[in-house]
């Protein structure tokens, strides 16, 4: 998944990417928020304090949906911390609204160009009352990737 979004059977794919920036500064910066959730913090959702991004760490994020807080199970199974790339990538568990993975990658050029990767791949969840929802939760999808785009900058 850090590498790539490869179809699946069943799947609905997606693969976007933002040039962030430039420099050591922000690169620097932007890599420790990347493996401490604050993509998705900044984005709206909660994360447990202190959180991470480990391999086999299981947390649950939360969204918020109007009034509502809905927990999401997640697991973390990849992650990369090398000199020109970080990131990490998540699987959903039982219990999350959706079925699937989603990975946020940071590149470096060798021109000091930083930019983030947004891929993911996703069904509706196997039960649940998120099932009928996923029409919705498609769109749901698209707001929060143009949020994690820009929680970075």
């Amino acid at each position: 998944m850090l590498d790539g979004v490869r179809p699946t059977a069943g799947f609905d794919t997606s693969e976007v990417v933002r040039v962030i920036g430039e420099g050591d500064e922000l690169w620097h910066r932007a890599a420790v928020d990347l493996l401490r959730w604050r993509v998705k913090t900044r984005s709206g959702f909660r994360v447990p304090g202190g959180a991470v991004a480990t391999p086999g760490a299981r947390l649950i994020v939360r969204a918020g949906i109007l009034a509502w807080s809905v927990p999401e199970p997640v697991e973390v199974v990849a992650v990369v911390d090398e000199p020109s790339r970080v990131g990490f990538a998540y699987a959903t568990r039982a219990g999350h609204p959706l079925d699937g993975e989603e990975a946020f990658v940071l590149d470096r050029t060798a021109d000091g160009v930083i930019a983030l990767t947004i891929r993911s791949r996703s069904r509706a969840a196997a039960y649940g009352p998120w099932r009928r929802a996923y029409p919705l939760l498609r769109i749901a999808q698209r707001v929060t990737r143009w949020r994690y785009l820009h929680a970075l900058r």
